[in-house]
């Protein structure tokens, strides 16, 4: 208190609701969504016909043509196959709908990680390598698990860069009270915005490999990109690319969502994760986790679908 303080002003940044801070809707989202909710709309002339087909693709899909029915628990499947596709165009390897998990925001699916990998008591319990500072949904969720956090530093004097030798400090320092088994990578970063080089994904995906750790790849910011010089590369795109044995024997959960980026939807809940190299008993019992929640919301699946596959010219 008292101490001068090398700024002037205070931005408030509402952990990242672009809507409450004034960002506008994308109009052709929420045309997808209102006729959705409201099919009677699709007669509507003050509705453009491709917003209109999209709703009727996606009604199509919907148990009894309602977003109000349940969804399968991973996921209406024309979605799922919807963020394959996107996947495959953004990074040029091949994605299939089965590894894709539909969730209630990325949160949820970090969440539903977590708890299929976390087990054990004492010097066994499952430790999980997470970057300082961080967004506190893992640190949250790994207290709310009973889990072992495990912190690893930023370089805040190179721009907050992840550095592989303080990994291998932080899981040195992790496995003499716990047994870490995940490695959580925010890129680009929350809160601190860095955006990791391809050499730097590179390394991390080595020392996963090397330590035997599962990575989990935040990679919800993908579209914040603005630094000149910078590009956001995929963990999934780096891993493929990089062929045997890493591409074949590294786990991966990415994660994304519809919070952020141009369409700053926070409110209408829509997100994924894709699952690489998931041992096939492994994918079944994650199948059964996330049907304890029945399914993400209908409405937030519509939403996704809009962003993932975006009008085209000439529809």
């Amino acid at each position: 208190q008292g101490v001068p303080k090398p700024f002037t002003e205070v931005i408030k940044a509402n952990i990242g609701d672009a809507h409450a801070m004034g960002q506008k809707p994308i109009t052709f989202l929420r045309q997808v969504t209102a006729l959705c909710l409201y099919p009677e709309l699709l007669t509507s002339p003050s509705i453009p016909e491709d917003a209109k087909d999209r709703a009727r693709r996606l009604l199509a899909a919907c148990g009894g043509q309602s977003v109000g029915s349940y969804s399968a628990s991973p996921g209406i499947q024309l979605v799922r196959e919807d963020v394959a596709r996107f996947l495959q165009r953004r990074d040029g390897v091949p994605a299939h709908p089965e590894n894709i998990f539909l969730a209630t925001g990325a949160s949820d699916a970090i969440v539903s990680i977590l708890k299929l990998l976390v087990w054990g008591e004492g010097p066994s319990r499952t430790g999980v390598l997470i970057p300082i500072p961080q967004y506190p949904l893992y640190s949250a969720a790994i207290a709310e698990l009973q889990a072992a956090q495990v912190g690893y530093y930023l370089d805040e004097e190179r721009c907050w860069a992840l550095d592989v030798a303080e990994l291998r400090r932080a899981l040195a320092e992790g496995r003499r009270h716990c047994c870490p088994r995940v490695l959580c990578i925010i890129n680009p970063g929350n809160p601190t915005g860095q955006v990791q080089s391809r050499q730097c994904i590179e390394d991390v995906i080595k020392f996963a490999y090397e330590e035997k750790l599962f990575l989990m790849a935040d990679e919800v910011y993908q579209d914040n990109v603005y630094a000149e010089g910078s590009v956001f590369h995929s963990f999934k795109k780096v891993l493929m690319e990089m062929g045997p044995p890493y591409a074949e024997a590294v786990e991966l959960a990415s994660f994304h969502s519809v919070s952020k980026g141009f369409m700053g939807e926070c409110g209408l809940r829509g997100g994924y994760m894709e699952v690489v190299n998931m041992d096939p008993e492994v994918k079944q019992q994650l199948a059964k986790l996330v049907s304890v929640r029945l399914c993400p919301p209908v409405i937030g699946q519509i939403v996704l679908d809009a962003v993932v596959a975006p009008p085209q010219p000439g529809d």
